[in-house]
């Protein structure tokens, strides 16, 4: 091979990648927050008795779990605006569009993990006299939480991987800095690359972290 990299040119741009990676980390903290809080409420829809809430929710959650993320961002830019006659920025609509597709994720580990929730638990909430809203509250929703903690994390992980996406619609995330970058310099090889070391370094310890917790939680069921 002959290519001689040379990233020296990159200096020019780390201000600006910097600041993409702080739109990424914002985008991937904001989708985070409402994965894993209405990730919970659709699981609980999806198992409803009632089949005209479980329908809608289980729609949900196969719309965004069955296209692709980049499909759903696209939609949310241009087809939100001129059917529902909603304007919100671009930061915002990325937000959206990245924290409703965790939230289908999301719902599917909830769902698995209330499932495993011990019937004896349930019907200890009942002979307390709990409500169903303190038996979700207090006995499902810990437990919930505690099982799926590793799956959560995961969906994390894969959301912050996915904020790249965003850069299609001129978000100025870290992609899109660095597509700006690679231009400037003409060192597309040595700017990705950068781009690349930067998601690893992210993505890899919080990896290492699951794999941590499965181990431990293994260690504790023997």
């Amino acid at each position: 091979m002959s290519y001689s990299f040379d990233f020296s040119g990159l200096s020019q741009g780390y201000d600006e990648l910097l600041q993409g990676l702080k739109v990424t980390v914002e985008l991937t903290i904001a989708a985070n927050l409402i994965g894993v809080t209405l990730g919970f409420i659709v699981a609980l829809l999806v198992m409803s008795k009632l089949k005209l809430v479980r329908t809608p929710a289980m729609l949900f959650v196969e719309f965004f779990r069955c296209t692709p993320a980049i499909i759903q961002i696209v939609w949310f830019f241009y087809c939100v605006p001129i059917l529902f006659d909603v304007y919100l920025d671009s930061l915002t609509m990325g937000v959206l569009a990245l924290g409703l597709n965790l939230t289908a994720f999301n719902a599917e580990a909830y769902r698995a993990a209330i499932q495993s929730v011990p019937r004896e638990q349930h019907d200890a909430g009942i002979a307390l006299g709990l409500s169903p809203l303190q038996r979700v509250l207090y006995i499902v929703l810990p437990h919930a939480v505690r099982a799926s903690v590793p799956v959560l994390i995961t969906n994390g992980i894969g959301i912050f991987q996915q904020t790249a996406l965003v850069a299609i619609v001129a978000i100025q995330d870290l992609m899109y800095q660095g597509k700006a970058l690679a231009t400037t310099t003409y060192r597309p090889i040595e700017t990705f690359t950068v781009i690349a070391i930067i998601y690893f370094a992210i993505s890899f310890p919080i990896a290492q972290l699951v794999q941590a917790i499965e181990r431990r939680r293994e260690m504790a069921s023997r």
